[in-house]
């Protein structure tokens, strides 16, 4: 699912901007088993995965054991900002976050350190769904019949907390949907970090419907309607997702 959505979707929407050429270096951040990565992999790439949940991480090496063994691809299971990864990782050509930075608590420092990986005229890919979106909250976690309910996630922390009690979701998924809850993040907001972080827009795309969906679903992907992209806070309680990719201001 992940290569096949990355291949269809993600590689061709920074192609518009940036061509992926073979033994270019790519990163994912929040990579998980590796599946958009390895389509980068598949295109003659050499690839290195950061993810923080050692289990994600340890079926990504037993899955794509053979792109390690070649030495195509690395497999770390740590937090982009420990010194082992900045000491072992070099700098790249492309890096990836895609449903990563909505789970982020400080943005702007992720985003910013993000600098120090990338080559001169290297590209940030982010793909994410914006906090006020129907399931923005990530509520799809929930065990239950909350993860059908859209917009519930936008009651007021003391309301939302007592709904997932109410439907007896498990203690450890109401931590995490807390959480969601505190670092979800606008449209707007990311605009704001990119400009103050020092990057320029190179392309964006908005979605009303995610292209992830058509395998969660079986919906198919529509890019958002030009009149609601186009209005500033309204736009993230009608689009799912959002793809950008950035580039350093030039100096």
């Amino acid at each position: 699912m992940q290569i096949e959505n990355a291949e269809a979707f993600v590689l061709p929407f920074i192609e518009k901007e940036f061509k992926i050429k073979e033994g270019m270096r790519v990163l994912e951040i929040g990579a998980g088993e590796g599946g958009v990565l390895k389509a980068f992999v598949n295109r003659g790439c050499i690839g290195v995965a950061v993810e923080l949940d050692a289990n994600r991480a340890k079926d990504g090496k037993l899955w794509l054991a053979e792109d390690i063994g070649s030495g195509r691809l690395s497999f770390f299971a740590n937090d982009i900002y420990d010194t082992e990864v900045e000491t072992l990782v070099r700098k790249f050509d492309i890096i990836v976050l895609i449903d990563v930075i909505e789970h982020i608590h400080d943005q702007d420092r992720l985003i910013n350190w993000l600098h120090n990986f990338l080559v001169p005229g290297g590209v940030i890919y982010f793909g994410f769904p914006p906090w006020q979106m129907p399931y923005g909250g990530h509520q799809q976690m929930c065990e239950y019949s909350l993860s059908r309910v859209p917009y519930f996630h936008l009651f007021p922390v003391p309301v939302y907390k007592w709904l997932l009690k109410t439907f007896k979701e498990h203690p450890a998924t109401i931590n995490n949907l807390l959480e969601v809850k505190e670092t979800g993040i606008s449209i707007e907001r990311f605009e704001k970090i990119i400009r103050k972080t020092k990057y320029r827009v190179l392309n964006k795309k908005h979605y009303a419907i995610n292209p992830i969906y058509r395998y969660k679903f079986g919906w198919k992907p529509r890019e958002q309607i030009g009149f609601i992209k186009a209005i500033p806070y309204i736009r993230n309680y009608f689009t799912t997702c959002v793809y950008y990719l950035v580039t350093p201001e030039e100096l």
